[in-house]
């Protein structure tokens, strides 16, 4: 009965072995199944998001293919670079053919076709790295060569958003790479052709990375010469003419812009970070959103730029372009960043007339974040204030209008602070000494209207 029992256990044992072995050889061949049919549709996906990735980077390679272009007062050599290394042949369509020479002068950096004098070699011994900044695109950092040459190297920012975002959508780092480094190599050939005293200095640059198997696509670094970041709280605290030396390198840059080898140049991103100073000089630093061309129009509305306080519509032009408008937006950009807050305090009264007409403004100039210093206070009635004059108003508006009625009135704050039923509180003052920083402050300066000759007798 023993022998019975130990025998249909192990009829069972085996049945159950053979059933196991059986189930665990269905599941292996179901998953080897599987995972063919899953690497199938895996090279499908990546196949279908290479072509959208390789797509991305032709559309990328025609927006600089302008930039290439050689310029009419160029020399023989630079005609003779890198735009006839490639030659044409029956294989290769036009497109094909200038996609070769964007390639060799942007990727293979020969040369022939570039003035600057620095390349990878000038990178091997780089000493006293610092990070200066990182945006969306690319890093900058500041560091010494061979020599002790300061200069600055503006990098892909490998941890940026638009990498990250790239590799999330099409899963290739290498080719995400090369499509994100065409900002800088965009902003590389801008450089070498927007050459001017108040643009930053190229010195060279390196495409790729020597060593191992030769270069890496997509690896890119633009040397310039290094400045200093042009700091608007220190700036406002230095002399007027100081000041003024600033706005006036700015004029010389806006003027040069205009008239560019490139045609009317507008910078889309017009902010005092955008700007450094070398020597004591004004110096145009970031040129990877800029507009080489006025825009196309229909009509006169096409034509609105707008801003946070105020709107201007030029007309369109016969040709069917908006004639001026980047040199618009440059003016006003600079006006409202640079001049409002540099150019009227403490003017010296014998040039006091001339600020004026540059301003050329009746209304008040309002500057954010801003409170004042140094203030020379007058009494009101009814003032919330013992010391001076504080008015509670229902609008900026109303605060110009009690400004105007007051003769010794010069400017007014809107801090944000409230009175019980809802009314802001404006603090009017007759002058001040300096601006300061505050953040939740609105300052409006009034611009005196200019003087206007006596008509003939």
């Amino acid at each position: 009965m023993g022998h019975s029992l130990r025998a249909a256990a192990l009829l069972a044992f085996l049945v159950l072995s053979v059933l196991v072995s059986l189930l665990i050889t269905s599941l292996q061949q179901f998953g080897s199944g599987s995972s063919r049919f899953s690497n199938a549709t895996v090279e499908k996906e990546l196949g279908a998001l290479r072509r959208a990735l390789d797509l991305q980077l032709r559309e990328r390679r025609k927006e600089i293919l302008p930039l290439l272009l050689p310029n009419d007062d160029d020399d023989d050599d630079e005609k003779d670079g890198v735009l006839k290394e490639v030659q044409p042949s029956p294989e290769l369509d036009q497109n094909s053919v200038l996609d070769s020479s964007l390639w060799n002068e942007v990727t293979l950096g020969s040369g022939k076709a570039h003035r600057d004098h620095m390349g990878c070699e000038s990178l091997m011994d780089v000493r006293g790295a610092e990070v200066l900044g990182s945006g969306y695109t690319k890093v900058v950092v500041k560091a010494n060569l061979v020599g002790g040459e300061p200069v600055a190297l503006k990098l892909v920012n490998e941890q940026g958003v638009d990498m990250s975002k790239c590799v999330e959508d099409f899963k290739d780092p290498r080719g995400c790479r090369e499509l994100v480094s065409y900002k800088l190599r965009k902003e590389m050939l801008l450089l070498q052709r927007l050459r001017h005293p108040n643009v930053i200095k190229l010195m060279g640059h390196c495409s790729g990375v020597v060593g191992g198997g030769g270069r890496e696509g997509g690896r890119v670094a633009v040397i310039l010469e290094q400045g200093t970041p042009l700091q608007m709280i220190q700036l406002l605290q230095t002399p007027w003419e100081d000041r003024f030396r600033v706005c006036l390198d700015l004029v010389r840059l806006l003027h040069f812009l205009s008239w560019s080898p490139l045609g009317p140049v507008g910078l889309l991103d017009f902010q005092p970070r955008q700007f450094v100073t070398v020597s004591g000089q004004l110096k145009l630093t970031d040129l990877d959103d800029v507009s080489a061309e006025d825009a196309a129009c229909w009509a006169d509305a096409d034509c609105t730029l707008q801003f946070p306080h105020r709107n201007f519509t030029l007309p369109c032009s016969p040709r069917g372009v908006c004639e001026g408008l980047n040199e618009k937006r440059n003016i006003y950009n600079a006006y409202r960043f640079f001049f409002t807050y540099l150019l009227p305090h403490q003017a010296p009264p014998g040039l006091t007339h001339l600020v004026d007409q540059i301003m050329n403004s009746t209304d008040y100039t309002v500057m954010q974040d801003m409170s004042t210093s140094g203030n020379v206070e007058y009494r009101c009635w009814p003032s919330y204030s013992q010391q001076g004059c504080v008015l509670s108003v229902h609008s900026a508006r109303e605060a110009a209008y009690i400004c105007n009625s007051h003769p010794q009135c010069n400017s007014f704050t809107l801090t944000g602070q409230k009175t019980w039923s809802g009314r802001l509180l404006a603090s009017f003052r007759s002058s001040f000494g300096h601006l300061v920083p505050s953040g939740a402050s609105e300052l409006y300066v009034k611009n005196p209207k200019v003087p206007q000759p006596p008509p003939p007798s």
